[in-house]
């Protein structure tokens, strides 16, 4: 029960930042990917957890079934990361004139 709490509280931990993130794309991007990385420190937390289940337990734990679960998350939020830009970043004028 305890690595089930230590991996909501890293999960939420991970999380709530981004919401008081300043809504740029590149911020946005940076804080999902930081979530990514976040996502993937909780595996070796999965497996330890997974390996000190009481196997005669009568309710046990899917952690096969919280893996997918975060692998989708995952893969959900690399797609957005990937995703090309819906509008073209904006850029300073050129100058044009190359002769004085």
């Amino acid at each position: 029960m305890q690595i089930t709490k230590l991996l909501v509280s890293g999960l939420l931990a991970a999380v709530l930042p981004v919401q008081f993130a300043i809504a740029d794309a590149d911020g946005e991007r940076a804080a999902l990917a930081r979530i990514i990385h976040e996502l993937q420190a909780i595996d070796p937390l999965i497996t330890e957890a997974a390996s000190q289940a009481n196997p005669d337990a009568r309710v046990r734990f899917q952690y096969e079934w919280l893996r997918q679960d975060l692998d989708r998350i995952r893969l959900g939020i690399q797609e957005h990361i990937d995703a090309p830009r819906s509008e073209p970043r904006t850029f300073p004028p050129l100058r044009g004139d190359y002769r004085r």
